[in-house]
């Protein structure tokens, strides 16, 4: 049960509160365990994986399972299911409704948008939409439910206005759902891939006291141990700086932005910059950047623009996140989006520079950031 409920890479925001007196009940299960051997003489782990995955994808078929006799567990026909279709708008990107492709699509506790990332409390039924946008959310609990989404290659997450009631039995189509990612105007710039993980960025070798050989040459290399400690090693006294118009975030942008360690258990708050350039600016109208983090742990992101002085931070996200992605060898934890209104008057012609300081002074190795998505726009076009 402790598994079930394990707040890693979400943090104790994820944990289960009951008031007092409150009835909670929740069913886990059944759980099956499949215990496989080799009788080829192969000596060859990869024929296990294989046959172990076969008898997965046979027991999904089957699910829900028909032999549970509790009242608590739902049969097939007890359960419904929802279809329908989620498109996408980005007037600055298609002027046509575009295939929300590939899109995570889910029922879950009402809410507000995003918080499903936050229940365990609950029951929560998720699918993955075609290519095309559409999706099918089976074998779902009797239940009122918000339908929750988010879209690889767009920030932000979409929640469809009306509530979905299930009943044994229901088939709802739900038709075509639009959704509207952030957005204020036309990109000047982005760094990253909006996919909620810092998988695309750069992530050094591990120190030779460290390497984990499973892991030598493998696409997941960030599940290498202590990895944001090499950041002093690649930046011992000078701070990233990634121009958007040279630099590759494959190469040059690390994966978490953390403090520096300078030994004897003390950190020190590091500053990234980010150098752009402008031959126009509209001295009316706001620019907006978003910056949308993969993981958040004891951080706190200061942004400043054009200079760092004493009148404190343009923005700042206060102290955010205990998912502790960093440590855990993960590449994303909770999804956090933030958005950063910059006036015109603050930039100028020529060379920018957009600072983020991960200002968080504190003893742990593992307070930063992993960014997902940073993208400028300027002003809308009505604004010029």
């Amino acid at each position: 049960m402790q598994i079930f409920f394990s707040n890693h890479y979400m943090g104790p925001d994820f944990g289960v509160k009951l008031r007092c007196g409150e009835h909670w009940k929740k069913v886990f299960g059944p759980v099956f365990i499949y215990l496989n051997s080799d009788s080829s003489g192969t000596n060859n782990p990869r024929t296990l994986w294989k046959d172990a995955r076969k008898q997965m994808l046979r027991e999904t078929k089957k699910w829900p399972y028909d032999f549970p006799s509790s009242k608590d567990f739902p049969n097939a026909k007890q359960r419904g299911e929802i279809r329908g279709r989620l498109l996408v708008y980005d007037e600055y990107i298609n002027s046509e409704l575009m295939p929300a492709r590939s899109a995570y699509v889910g029922l879950a506790p009402l809410g507000d948008e995003g918080s499903w990332q936050d229940d365990s409390k609950g029951y929560q039924f998720w699918t993955r939409a075609d290519r095309k946008g559409f999706f099918s959310i089976r074998h779902v609990r009797a239940g009122t439910y918000n339908l929750y989404a988010w879209v690889p290659g767009f920030t932000g997450d979409f929640k469809h206005e009306d509530e979905v009631v299930i009943n044994p039995g229901s088939e709802i189509e739900i038709g075509d759902l639009v959704y509207d990612p952030p957005r204020s105007g036309p990109t000047l710039w982005e760094i990253g891939v909006p996919d909620r993980t810092a998988f695309e960025f750069f992530v050094p070798d591990p120190a030779p006291g460290f390497i984990n050989k499973l892991y030598i040459n493998h696409t997941e290399k960030y599940r290498q141990y202590g990895l944001w400690d090499r950041y002093k090693d690649l930046y011992p006294t000078k701070d990233l700086v990634y121009d958007v118009e040279f630099d590759d975030y494959r190469k040059d942008w690390f994966f978490a932005h953390v403090t520096r360690n300078m030994g004897n258990n003390t950190y020190e708050p590091t500053t990234w910059q980010i150098r752009f350039r402008l031959k126009t600016i509209s001295r009316d109208g706001d620019y907006t950047l978003r910056i949308a983090l993969a993981s958040a742990t004891m951080a706190n992101i200061q942004v400043w623009v054009n200079h760092v002085n004493g009148s404190g931070p343009h923005f700042t996200t206060g102290r955010i996140g205990r998912d502790n992605a960093i440590a855990r060898h993960g590449i994303h934890g909770k999804y956090w989006l933030y958005t950063v209104d910059i006036s015109g008057n603050q930039l100028v012609h020529g060379n920018n520079i957009i600072y983020l300081k991960q200002a968080t002074l504190k003893t742990s190795p593992f307070a930063g950031v992993m960014y997902d998505y940073i993208r400028l726009e300027a002003p809308s076009q009505q604004d010029y």
